[in-house]
């Protein structure tokens, strides 16, 4: 079963999720599609909230960066990264694993 569909996601555009109790920041760039943790790390503070420059999406309430395409933590406040979830795209659908 798909998480969600492809068109449904806008370029540029984060969405958040829930699967299986965890909050999931899913962002789609270009063609690719990125799924990481939606709870900054530094803060309580969903990532889905936040802009995206290229591969980097940053939280709305203190400015952190993080990489959509690992979940590392770019600049302070945040330190620490969020999970990087594994996507796979088949047609339309998107599924998202752990």
């Amino acid at each position: 079963m798909s998480d969600l569909s492809y068109a449904s996601l806008t370029p540029g555009k984060p969405v958040r999720i829930d699967k299986d109790g965890e909050s999931i920041c899913v962002a789609r760039i270009g063609d690719e599609v990125f799924a990481i943790g939606d709870t900054c790390s530094h803060s309580d503070a969903s990532l889905a909230e936040g802009d995206i420059t290229d591969f980097k999406i940053e939280c709305w309430l203190h400015g952190a960066e993080f990489d959509l395409r690992t979940g590392n933590a770019l600049t302070p406040p945040a330190t620490a990264p969020v999970h990087k979830y594994s996507v796979t795209v088949d047609g339309d659908s998107v599924t998202i694993d752990k």
